[in-house]
């Protein structure tokens, strides 16, 4: 018996599998339609191509929305489902159940941000008057296809895997004492959250300053120890717990769903962060008004952070 009983799983892979032959189609057609345009050209064939090019980015426009919708749902189907699996207490066991879940879980983040970048290059691209990133967006559709193709391997082959007889670890086991998840670089708490504040604050400065590449890569740092900082110290507060170091946890309704709210802040502020960056690359350009939604976003994902230490202190006078 495996989990493909689960309606919450049937839901999920269908709506991936319609997504995806939406995509397959989207991306034939681009191909189709890359390797004849010219934006210069005033013949017939031209105007049909446009036509068709408004069609297909319309569609690859709505399919990019609603995998944002399915990652959410991704989340929370994993989260239900440990119920049914002995071991699990939260998506953390559910997820590690076999090799192929935090494969697919980074393959989602991943493609999160390349379809953001690709959201952002579109609109670029339909603002101006001659359609100027119409081959650089087409493209890079193309490579994001192969990652699409990938996910949605993973995606039935995860699911397949994964069996409702098989005990699995529990977040405790995983990110507990028990298990092996040590601060990174032998560092300690103290000096974890010092590197996250100024990382931070380096995040700020260069956005403020409007330093691209000083910004990608402190963006980048500031994902990987910010991670680290929740799961380490910051995520006890919200579980106020010492022993509790579970990143998912906290996306359950026991805890006010408040994980979605502070890994998606996290995930907003770095992805703006790193933006500017990639779109010089891409496009030799750059939106001003992502320097200021990446301050923004890592300034409410950091207040969040520190707000439930703050409350902790307030409430027993005593830090964990």
């Amino acid at each position: 018996m495996n989990i493909f009983l689960s309606n919450r799983v049937q839901i999920y892979l269908f709506s991936e599998s319609l997504l995806y032959i939406l995509s397959l189609v989207a991306f034939v057609s681009t191909l189709s339609i890359v390797s004849k345009w010219d934006f210069n050209s005033c013949d017939e064939m031209q105007y049909k191509l446009e036509k068709r090019s408004f069609l297909i980015t319309t569609i690859i426009v709505l399919s990019i929305w609603i995998k944002i919708l399915l990652l959410f749902y991704f989340v929370y189907s994993i989260d239900s489902i440990s119920v049914m699996i002995p071991g699990a207490m939260c998506g953390a066991g559910v997820i590690s159940a076999n090799p192929y879940g935090n494969p697919l879980l980074f393959l989602k983040i991943l493609l999160l941000f390349l379809t953001g970048i690709w959201l952002i290059i579109n609109s670029l691209d339909l603002k101006a008057e001659n359609y100027p990133y119409f081959k650089v967006k087409s493209w890079f559709y193309i490579v994001i296809f192969i990652f699409l193709s990938t996910e949605i391997y993973l995606d039935f082959t995860y699911f397949s895997h994964l069996w409702i007889q098989s005990p699995v670890k529990c977040c405790s086991a995983i990110f507990g004492l028990s298990g092996d998840n040590l601060i990174p670089l032998n560092l300690n708490t103290s000096t974890l959250i010092a590197i996250f504040y100024l990382l931070y604050f380096l995040t700020i400065l260069s956005s403020i300053q409007k330093y691209p590449f000083i910004l990608f890569i402190s963006s980048a740092l500031f994902l990987y120890f910010g991670y680290q900082s929740v799961v380490h110290f910051f995520g006890i507060y919200i579980y106020e717990l010492p022993s509790h170091k579970c990143p998912f946890c906290m996306l359950s309704k026991e805890y006010f769903f408040i994980g979605y709210l502070l890994w998606g802040t996290l995930f907003l502020g770095v992805f703006y962060g790193l933006s500017n960056f990639i779109l010089k690359i891409l496009i030799s350009h750059e939106n001003r008004n992502l320097y200021s939604l990446a301050i923004i976003f890592n300034t409410i994902f950091v207040i969040l952070c520190s707000s439930y230490v703050m409350i902790y202190y307030i409430k027993n006078g005593v830090l964990l």
